[in-house]
């Protein structure tokens, strides 16, 4: 499995309380950060690596998560938050973690004066680090829609591709948006650690489509039925082996296990691919008709399986459908086989939402607000996290191709309607809760 199919843990992240760093003094601030941090995370990276050769298991990433940083940096008074992403970075950098997230406010109902600044610091703090990401919950099913804060991010995305125009935009692959944001996602760029979590937990998102796409071959040509039971018996295992190190991690680290996170995350490496496990169910291509029913099978099975596997199952667990990160999706975005409004469904039924697709730069602040919105509702009305992470390239158009490297992988320009919806977003307030969410 490890050498032929890819199956790795994707990675272990240390999520850290910061709520006790927080003061009046933003240097002393950022220096307790830096000690608290430090004092928890020293290890972090010897750890998944001793861990890596005692078990023999791939750990792609070694990661952080705190405290939404808009809420330990407010009480410092400062007018942006830049110098607190640059300390983290400083860290991230110094401990030889992969990213470090947190960078964050939680926005869904209203927006402090401490959350305004750091949406205001994103597009510079992402210019200026490498390592940090951002994220910003803008909708819950209990509180609705702050579509004052929808129409902020749209202009905060296009200014961050500003920033990063060197680049292709890349700022914006590390700066997402969500509906019903979890506390204790491991993965990147959402991972923050939650008001309501511990001191200290060590949390683990397992991946390895490869392993599913073998089941899947195993059983081809039989009921969906049967299939299904492979996937979800293939989920298992691996779910199992992600227990296994996020307890020896956590325990090796002093710290409490958190969630292990079911998640099939691809990489733009062959034989890596969500979109593959979709075609083997038997559509021509990903993004044909069929594509969303088979995404909600497989979604559904990783999570049987995973149950089964471990006690503290957490974060997002399901399928992602990243663009750019997935080699089958990449191909079928290519030949006009997977559209926006085709993954706008597909979210309806998959783990997260719309993930690293590249649009137009000249694509209007509204209109990337309006692609938020719609993909907020889906969580809002579904009782689901979704989540947006949309690049505009600066200078570049539909067709073209824009390649971010690594994990982030490689992807063309998608098309976007071209119809306004400036005077929507531009109402601003707040589309209100569902008549469902009033349950108590």
């Amino acid at each position: 499995m490890f050498l032929r199919q890819k199956l790795d843990i994707r990675a272990i992240t240390l999520g850290i309380s910061l709520r006790d760093c927080a003061c009046e003094d933003g240097k002393k601030s950022r220096t307790r950060l830096y000690d608290k941090i430090m004092r928890y995370a020293g290890k972090l990276v010897q750890v998944g690596c001793a861990i890596e050769t005692e078990f023999g298991v791939p750990i792609i990433n070694k990661r952080i998560a705190v405290t939404p940083i808009s809420l330990v940096a407010e009480p410092s008074g400062e007018d942006s938050y830049v110098p607190w992403a640059e300390t983290l970075d400083a860290i991230a950098k110094e401990l030889n973690v992969d990213f470090i997230g947190g960078f964050s406010a939680l926005v869904h109902k209203g927006m402090t004066p401490g959350d305004r600044i750091l949406i205001d610091s994103i597009p510079d703090a992402l210019a200026k680090t490498e390592r940090v990401c951002a994220s910003v919950n803008l909708g819950t099913t209990k509180s609705g829609i702050n579509m004052d804060a929808v129409k902020l991010m749209g202009e905060t995305i296009l200014q961050t591709a500003e920033r990063t125009k060197a680049r292709d935009g890349l700022g914006c692959a590390k700066l997402v948006v969500f509906c019903n944001a979890p506390e204790d996602n491991p993965f990147m760029a959402g991972a923050f650690h939650g008001p309501g979590e511990g001191e200290a937990v060590l949390s683990v998102g397992v991946s390895g489509p490869g392993v599913i796409l073998a089941a899947a071959q195993e059983h081809r040509g039989q009921p969906l039925d049967v299939l299904a039971d492979g996937i979800k018996r293939m989920a298992f295992k691996v779910a199992r082996m992600g227990q296994l190190v996020g307890t020896e991690a956590a325990k090796q680290l002093g710290v409490e296990f958190g969630i292990l996170d079911l998640s099939l995350a691809p990489t733009p490496a062959v034989g890596d691919s969500v979109a593959r496990i979709l075609e083997e169910c038997g559509l021509e291509s990903c993004g044909a008709p069929g594509t969303t029913a088979a995404l909600a099978m497989l979604t559904d099975m990783v999570k049987k399986g995973g149950v089964m596997a471990s006690t503290r199952v957490g974060g997002l667990s399901g399928a992602f459908i990243p663009v750019s990160e997935d080699e089958g999706m990449i191909q079928a975005a290519e030949k006009g086989a997977l559209t926006l409004e085709k993954l706008e469904a597909m979210t309806t039924v998959c783990s997260v939402g719309l993930d690293m697709i590249a649009v137009p730069g000249d694509t209007p602040a509204t209109t990337l607000s309006g692609i938020i919105a719609d993909e907020l509702a889906i969580g809002m009305v579904n009782n689901k996290t979704t989540a947006v992470r949309l690049i505009p390239v600066p200078g570049k158009g539909v067709g073209e191709w824009v390649t971010f490297g690594g994990l982030l992988g490689t992807a063309p320009v998608m098309a976007v309607n071209s119809f306004s919806c400036a005077d929507f977003i531009n109402r601003g307030g707040r589309i209100p809760a569902p008549i469902h969410s009033f349950r108590n």
